[in-house]
């Protein structure tokens, strides 16, 4: 039990009946630099999924000349017993798919490059917390990427080096 003085019983020592409970001091840490360590690592990974991006339009680009060869191509479908080629329609709808995706791969690569040149210099906070969000579709890495950026950069402490 406690007594008044807020010390705890001692039952190892018989002479004394409570010892004093000393609090150990917190851990020194200087957060501006854990938050610069941060914001140079989110930078270098926006970089990074801005390279993803060009990397998956590059797949696109590829997926779509392979489907245009083989739905486009007669000889293909020449030697099917009683196959006819897809409809144009069908390629025509996929031809926006391509072009929508073409597009949002473009549009991410743009804004992570942005966006990490952007925690580099410690601007536009609000602008690489949209691309932060915009990440979050880009499952897994994506995600990733786009959660910690969010963390770090709702930080009361970064909030004051973007102020500053």
């Amino acid at each position: 039990m406690r007594g008044t003085s807020g010390a705890v019983p001692n039952p190892f020592n018989s002479t004394s009946d409570e010892i004093k409970v000393t609090e150990l001091p917190p851990l020194i840490r200087d957060q501006r630099k854990a938050d610069a360590d941060h914001l140079r690592l989110l930078s270098v990974f926006h970089f990074v999924g801005a390279g993803l991006a060009v990397l998956g339009l590059g797949f696109l680009a590829i997926h779509y000349l392979f489907f245009h060869a083989f739905l486009n191509n007669p000889e293909m479908w020449k030697n099917q017993k009683g196959a006819m080629p897809p409809p144009k329609e069908f390629f025509a709808i996929f031809k926006w798919l391509y072009i929508a995706f073409g597009m949002w791969f473009v549009v991410s690569a743009i804004a992570n490059v942005l966006s990490g040149v952007f925690l580099g210099r410690r601007k536009y906070r609000t602008f690489s917390l949209v691309v932060a969000v915009m990440n979050c579709i880009h499952i897994p890495l994506g995600t990733v990427l786009g959660v910690f950026t969010i963390i770090v950069l709702l930080r009361p402490s970064v909030r004051e080096v973007y102020d500053a």
